[in-house]
């Protein structure tokens, strides 16, 4: 069943949880370390803030909030190729994607070959209003300020361990936007403080589950799912797997 976040009970959670856990593990290799199901919660007095390692390469790429209101659409609208991206700001594997592939997949929405439809998940946070869902209100800010892309490759290059003490916490996410030139201002962080963008979240997270998608990052490159075996999570492997699309 759809993974979900409002409303199951614990063992229900904990059950999906699982499957999330092992599907991970299936398809990056047992050596991978696979999403926990609830950190340990240790103090980390370190958060990472720094910019995306190609930072430039993020820096000024269109987006927009599409017309079912939950999707953000990064690039031109006729592109030839689109690239569905679902993730969790908190998933390890995301940021392993979106620090590698997620390079290729930008350099190919810059040369305008694709365009990059994110759906933001927040089911690590098990129905909580936890670090998935304050990021993911953050990045809807960031939208709503021009920087979605430059912010949104900004936050997984800083991401914390998961269930790290203070991880995307508000502190957290303004030092994040700090790396990203023209970001931080009055609208920007009353809504990062305020939540504003919680009902989008909620909306985002339901539209994840409807979805049929179990896990995190799920990739569909025009409509087809992307196995996210190892070679995906690089620039070249990504670039490889959309020209043979």
């Amino acid at each position: 069943m759809p993974v979900r976040s409002n409303g199951s009970a614990a063992p229900a959670r904990r059950r999906t949880r699982a499957i999330v856990t092992l599907a991970a593990v299936a398809a990056l290799g047992a050596s991978a370390a696979a999403c926990s199901s609830a950190g340990n919660g240790a103090a980390d007095t370190a958060l990472a803030a720094k910019p995306a390692a190609d930072a430039e390469l993020f820096t000024g790429l269109p987006a927009k909030l599409a017309d079912d209101g939950t999707t953000v659409v990064v690039g031109k609208a006729d592109a030839p190729h689109t690239v569905k991206v679902y993730l969790d700001p908190q998933c390890p594997f995301c940021a392993k994607f979106e620090t590698g592939g997620g390079e290729g997949l930008a350099k190919a929405v810059r040369d305008g070959k694709a365009k990059a439809e994110y759906t933001v998940a927040s089911f690590l946070d098990q129905g909580t209003e936890g670090a998935s869902t304050r990021a993911a209100n953050a990045l809807r800010a960031a939208l709503d300020a021009g920087k979605f892309a430059e912010y949104h490759a900004a936050l997984y290059a800083s991401q914390p361990q998961e269930g790290s003490a203070g991880a995307y916490s508000t502190e957290h996410l303004l030092k994040i936007a700090d790396q990203v030139k023209g970001l931080r201002g009055a609208a920007f962080d009353k809504a990062v403080e305020n939540m504003t963008y919680k009902d989008w979240v909620k909306k985002s997270e339901q539209a994840f589950e409807a979805s049929g998608e179990r896990g995190t990052p799920a990739i569909l490159i025009d409509g087809k799912k992307v196995e996210t075996q190892e070679g995906l999570f690089t620039a070249d492997g990504f670039t490889k797997a959309l020209q043979s699309a």
